[in-house]
């Protein structure tokens, strides 16, 4: 495939997302480089920069440059004007930013890409043995939870992180899919004080109502489980040219993998937790005996 039909393709898909225009340009390039067997050395070379950020450039978690996009396209090989152009527009449209841009003030730049991934994504699924997933709290628990690593921010920082929080949370009004597994500690261990866990489990249980939503409890009597390593998501677009994102948080970094061999790994961890945990009707139960007591 040409990079000019290649890239035919890739502009047809989701206009509003600046993080996935990112991911698909990064993605054509990628493959453009490897069809001449460049390494990213050389590549990064050309441009003036590291092989590191060619690796940050094909995975869309950085902005592109115009004379870069235009200096690599030479490099690879793409100088008819017919097919340099479309990838040009698309390294333009891909800078454009975000709803979140307005939240930078309070959003680590390794954040902002989950936040691009997940507004673009169609499914999540996550494992969560801390906290509540973010798409799913409350504001009062939100904002217990973002106190924890905030503790001396001032009220309208906190005002601000919790509204971003909470803004995320309109995605499962518009087609996400999210199946989340969580640990029994999660729902009980209080945050916030009763009152808050009490209305937190509640809205767990309203939530379970909706078609797209799916939660599974991970009780303790199943001992030890499939994901002994800790929280990660996995997130899955509706672009077929998108590969599948495993998602890791840590202190104050993040951790993305999307090599098939990883993103599959991890969907089989995944699918075994699926079927350790509640099945949803248990959890309901699980949940409502939970917020009786």
């Amino acid at each position: 495939m040409s990079a000019e039909s290649a890239e035919g393709k890739l502009l047809s898909y989701s206009p509003g997302s600046p993080t996935v225009l990112r991911i698909l340009l990064g993605t054509q390039l990628r493959r453009l480089r490897t069809v001449k067997g460049i390494s990213r050395e050389d590549a990064g070379y050309s441009i003036r920069a590291s092989h590191a950020k060619i690796s940050r450039l094909e995975l869309g978690q950085v902005s592109f440059k115009q004379r870069d996009v235009a200096d690599l396209l030479t490099l690879y090989g793409v100088t008819d004007p017919a097919e340099r152009q479309p990838l040009l527009d698309l390294a333009q449209q891909a800078n454009a930013p975000g709803w979140w841009h307005k939240y930078t003030d309070v959003l680590p730049s390794w954040f902002e890409v989950y936040i691009g991934l997940e507004g673009a994504a169609s499914s999540i699924r996550t494992y969560e043995n801390q906290f509540v997933p973010g798409l799913l709290q409350t504001p009062d628990y939100a904002r217990a939870v973002i106190e924890l690593a905030h503790e001396k921010a001032t009220r309208e920082e906190m005002d601000r992180r919790v509204a971003l929080r909470t803004t995320r949370q309109e995605r499962l009004e518009s087609g996400l899919t999210l199946w989340a597994v969580i640990d029994e500690a999660v729902v009980r261990r209080r945050l916030g004080g009763p009152d808050t866990m009490r209305e937190q489990i509640a809205h767990l249980l309203e939530v379970t109502a909706s078609r797209n939503i799916t939660v599974q409890i991970m009780p303790f009597d199943r001992g030890g489980h499939a994901a002994a390593g800790g929280p990660f998501s996995i997130l899955r677009f509706p672009e077929r040219e998108l590969p599948d994102v495993v998602y890791m948080e840590q202190l104050t970094s993040a951790l993305y993998l999307d090599k098939p061999a990883d993103s599959d790994h991890y969907m089989e961890v995944m699918d075994r937790l699926s079927i350790q945990a509640e099945t949803p009707n248990e959890t309901r139960r699980f949940l409502e005996r939970l917020l009786s007591d």
